[in-house]
């Protein structure tokens, strides 16, 4: 049966930047409490005063896992090396049979270019090629018989390296993300492998993301 309290649970769990406002008590209940109002009336089928809203959020515990916490907070404290890189072009391509032998056209030509960054991504209808500027015109030349799909210029990465075991804790990359998104920090593209995580971001803003990242020890 329905309560009141699972209620604000279920809209809580829903909306992270609520229950992190809460944990950190920097939200006002009553205004909280007028605000869930009308959405748990209606999930109630009946009117429900301020006053229940508002007991059941200061009753509200965050869901913890002890052990996970722990091991979380160990791998926030081990990140190893940020490396930033700017002056990246991001390329979309609609999949087709040929698109690999253009990515392998392009691999060989800056094999030799150790101060080229370069990333392929595909996915079930486009893929993505990340490349320094400088190789902008020859991918467009590889590419010149594919379907291009977008164009993004001016961005920067932000990889961080990651402690072994990182893959095992519930919550590492919404910790990340979480901290980005309250900062007003928008992800232009994610690019994870086991040990390693980037993102891309456009170069006004990537003081700002790196600032962030570099205190998620914090």
């Amino acid at each position: 049966m329905k309560t009141i309290a699972s209620c604000v649970e279920d809209i809580i769990a829903s909306q992270p930047f609520i229950e992190e406002a809460l944990n950190q008590q920097i939200i006002n209940f009553s205004a909280l409490a007028n605000n869930l109002q009308e959405p748990i009336s209606k999930m109630l089928r009946k009117d429900i005063k301020t006053g229940a809203i508002m007991m059941a959020l200061r009753r509200y515990n965050q869901p913890l896992n002890t052990n996970n916490s722990l091991r979380l907070k160990k791998v926030l404290n081990n990140l190893g090396d940020i490396t930033v890189k700017s002056g990246l072009s991001d390329f979309t391509f609609k999949n087709s049979k040929t698109l690999t032998q253009c990515h392998t056209r392009v691999l060989e030509h800056i094999d030799t270019k150790d101060h080229i960054y370069y990333a392929f991504t595909r996915g079930i209808f486009e893929s993505n090629i990340i490349v320094s500027s400088s190789e902008r015109e020859h991918v467009l030349n590889e590419f010149k018989d594919e379907v291009q799909i977008g164009l993004q210029e001016n961005l920067s990465s932000i990889s961080i390296n990651l402690p072994k075991g990182n893959s095992k804790v519930v919550g590492l990359y919404y910790h990340i993300f979480k901290k980005l998104a309250w900062e007003g920090v928008t992800l232009y593209e994610v690019i994870s492998t086991t040990n390693e995580f980037t993102v891309l971001v456009e170069d006004h803003i990537v003081d700002k993301a790196f600032s962030v990242i570099k205190h998620l020890k914090d």
